[in-house]
Parts: structure tokens; sequence; C-alpha cells
């Protein structure tokens, strides 16, 4: 079966959490890997994803190592979403003469 993989670059501007990994990880660029094969028996070309990795530092390590986790790419489109939603504005108060006016 021939196969193809794919290398791109994802861009969190917040701290982001994936079920596959250990908690929760810094805001940045991180490498995701697809690999896909094709499928046999068909009239035309046609790709099964067999796996989505990514790329972070490895836990407990000081040297720049990283290690490749097997993650669910739905779960990571669904970050990249929240990721992207703006941040709710959060109110402020300010104080004029004894009373606290919102803004």
């Amino acid at each position: 079966m021939p196969g193809r993989s794919t290398v791109t670059a994802v861009t969190f501007q917040r701290s982001f959490f994936l079920s596959d990994l250990e908690g929760p990880q810094a805001a940045g660029t991180y490498t995701v890997e697809t690999v896909d094969t094709t499928l046999d028996n068909l009239s035309f070309v046609a790709w099964r994803r067999i796996s989505t990795l990514i790329m972070v530092p490895a836990i407990g390590v000081a040297t720049r190592q990283r290690q490749m986790i097997r993650i669910d790419p739905l779960e990571l489109e669904t970050a990249l979403k929240r990721d992207a939603e703006p941040q709710p504005a959060t109110a402020t108060a300010e104080v004029r003469g004894g009373d606290a006016v919102e803004r």
C-alpha cells in the first residue's frame, strides 16, 4: 500500500489541551504529521488516514528533545477553532466619586 506523509505547522495563541497529551500545552507553534495510505481496489485514488502525530517537548528532559504523540485529528481541529475564537472581554470597574462605574 503506497502511503504519504504530510507535515504541517499549527500555531496556538493560547495554551491548549488535548486528551492524549500530558496536561495543558503552552502557546506556540507545533509540528503535526499526518500519515495516509491509499485504498486498494478502487477505480480512483482515495486516501485513508492512518495516524496524526504532534511533536511536543519531551517530558522531564532539559534538552531540546521532542516526542511524537498520536492524537485525534478532530480534537486538534476543535482545539484550533477554539483558539481562534476571540477572548471574552473582561469588565473593568472604574471608581469615580465613590461610585463604581463598569466599562
